[in-house]
């Protein structure tokens, strides 16, 4: 039978702590969603204010959860640095997709990439997981470098797949799959 849902376990690395969000994240997710960076390549309300991250934490992470096509983790390093996910599951498939963002206090450190592998690895290997994903815009030069230093391989341009605030953008795909893993 196959999976219908993630496990719901913390997962750690070295100084890297990827854990469940909880009440105390909507205050920096606020704030690191305020800015220009953050909002140039996520699709994020506008404005995005106090109560957006707040039906974020309480509702739309435990209902993607609770559905099984995803799971939200906060990247810890020392404290709240941003956001790592799996998405778009389809368990049939056994496919899933990582998103991420680093809040503008912790970029420069690798975070992003660091936080993608352990995502990943741990989705590939005790998951059920075969292949795992990570689109950004052609634009986006800092998360593609992330993809790459997770250990995906840019696979192609998917056209006009994404949108952002500025409207559509190209998607470069990264792949990572079960069979990559040492």
């Amino acid at each position: 039978m196959p999976r219908a849902r993630f496990d719901d376990v913390p997962l750690h690395a070295a100084d890297l702590r990827l854990r469940p969000v909880t009440e105390d994240d909507i205050d920096p997710i606020f704030r690191a969603c305020q800015d220009a960076e953050t909002l140039r390549w996520l699709p994020l309300p506008q404005p995005y204010t106090e109560q957006v991250a707040a039906t974020f934490v309480r509702e739309i992470a435990p209902a993607q959860q609770e559905a099984g096509t995803g799971l939200l983790r906060v990247i810890d390093h020392g404290g709240f640095a941003g956001l790592v996910d799996l998405k778009a599951t389809n368990w049939r498939s056994q496919v899933s997709e990582i998103g991420y963002w680093v809040a503008p206090w912790a970029r420069g450190r690798g975070l992003a990439g660091r936080s993608a592998a352990l995502l990943a690895d741990w989705g590939l290997r005790t998951q059920d997981l075969q292949r795992v994903e990570i689109r950004a815009a052609t634009g986006n030069l800092a998360s593609q470098k992330a993809a790459v230093a997770a250990g995906f391989t840019r696979e192609g341009v998917a056209r006009s797949a994404g949108i952002v605030h500025g409207g559509r953008v190209d998607l470069v795909i990264f792949g990572r799959i079960r069979a990559d893993l040492t």
